[in-house]
């Protein structure tokens, strides 16, 4: 067991979270939808709810006995990593060693030029709603950072919802002391960061992170491992990638139902799983960027990178605008015998840039690969339209032009509407010069 597996473990009482039953998920999704309803009412609905048919795990967790403990208007949590902590199989400390240029390639933000991970602050929140809107809370404030040659996880949580006022005035006297100069999230910009700063407001109280430098490591781990894994969700990424080891989340639709029904009761041991799992995401998304920096920067003291690897870091390069840089990575992802479909891929990009600088050969041998396959894909449609053009414009040899966008009209029926008209056309000109061409020669 791991460093931080034993230091969290007294966070975790539950081991393994049961789901919720269906019916009293589907009533909270419908009540959270419900515009109009402040917080407290949609609360009041679900209660209610639970009170005239309480699930399963409501009945047993009415059993088990317990003590409220005394609520503060809001707590904060604090624990600490040494630089040398493994979490899976990365170094705490490893997120020093990322350098300003690669933080600038993977956030696409000209401001990271300057600064590195030393100043960062990796925040997530825990929230009274999913779809977001102005009457949803951030009851748990998740924030990450080193200090003291440690990393620190310190969380914000929200005992007594009337109290938000306070708990944000604390938070913005802490990020002005700290002074951090960026912001790292996993989904950040669309979810986290609007949310807070809506709070920030309805607070009446300034936004003490505007202006700042946001790497969302959600869009460059698409980018990355889209291809590649099952989905990018930060739990499983973490799983997949840093192996941390995390035991099973909790559904997301469960979150807002324990933290109300903690509300109601004051059993903390129905929130102490959301603190745990909280603490665990701060961590497994400073383990992904390790990972995926690692990748991007070479750095193979941290991970083995095969062919699909370096075809994500080939896109976060091609998207950042570097085109020697991706096309070095898609030469290292070809020679790494990736999945067929990221081969192709990989064939096309390389042909594109072959095309431009004009080294017909290289081109042509990968559109005849890429046309050979038995299963027709979009790759390979583009690959015939390539060669079609490349016969009929560069070497004026009609016939071979013909015969191959009559074999991508073909290959092109019930896949794709637009190649197949596209090679129709390019047939009838075709057939009129090589009528031309003939006659001529007549």
């Amino acid at each position: 067991m791991s460093d931080i597996s034993v230091k969290l473990k007294r966070l975790k009482k539950e081991k393994s979270i049961r789901s919720r039953s269906k019916q009293v998920k589907d009533a909270w999704s419908k009540i959270d939808q419900e515009s109009g309803l402040s917080t407290k009412e949609k609360l009041e609905q679900l209660l209610n709810l639970q009170r005239e048919a309480p699930s399963p795990m409501s009945k047993k967790l009415q059993k088990k006995e317990f003590e409220p403990v005394s609520r503060e208007p809001f707590e904060f949590i604090k624990n600490s990593y040494s630089l040398d902590t493994r979490y899976g199989q990365i170094k705490i400390g490893s997120g020093l060693d990322i350098t300003s240029e690669i933080l600038t390639c993977l956030s696409k933000e000209t401001e990271f030029q300057n600064i590195d991970l030393s100043t960062a602050l990796f925040l997530d929140l825990e929230t009274t709603g999913l779809s977001g809107g102005t009457g949803v809370i951030p009851f748990l404030i998740g924030l990450g950072y080193y200090r003291d040659d440690k990393f620190w996880v310190m969380q914000y949580f929200l005992n007594e919802i009337g109290e938000e006022e306070g708990m944000l005035t604390d938070l913005t006297q802490f990020l002005k002391d700290m002074d951090f100069q960026s912001i790292v999230t996993y989904n950040g910009k669309v979810f986290d960061i609007p949310l807070l700063e809506t709070r920030f407001i309805i607070n009446r109280l300034p936004f003490p992170l505007n202006g700042l430098p946001h790497l969302d490591f959600l869009f460059p781990a698409r980018r990355l491992w889209s291809h590649k894994y099952e989905n990018c969700r930060l739990y499983n990424l973490a799983l997949e990638l840093v192996m941390t080891g995390r035991t099973e989340d909790i559904p997301s639709a469960e979150i807002p139902w324990r933290y109300f029904q903690y509300i109601q009761t004051g059993n903390y041991d129905l929130v102490e799983p959301i603190i745990y799992h909280n603490a665990e995401d701060i961590l497994s998304l400073l383990g992904v960027i390790i990972m995926g920096a690692s990748i991007v920067s070479e750095d193979m003291d941290i991970c083995t990178a095969d062919g699909m690897d370096y075809f994500g870091a080939g896109k976060i390069m091609e998207s950042f605008g570097d085109k020697d840089k991706s096309l070095h990575f898609f030469r290292k992802a070809l020679a790494g015998n990736p999945s067929e479909g990221v081969m192709l891929s990989v064939k096309r990009r390389l042909s594109v840039s072959h095309k431009k600088n004009k080294d017909w050969d290289e081109a042509v041998k990968l559109w005849k690969e890429m046309s050979s396959i038995e299963i027709v894909t979009q790759d390979a449609l583009f690959s015939y339209r390539e060669l079609a053009m490349f016969y009929e414009h560069r070497e004026k040899d009609y016939g071979e032009a013909r015969r191959t966008a009559e074999e991508g009209m073909v290959a092109s029926f019930s896949i794709s509407a637009y190649y197949e008209n596209d090679f129709r056309y390019r047939l009838e000109r075709l057939k009129q010069k090589i009528k031309k061409q003939q006659e001529k020669k007549g």
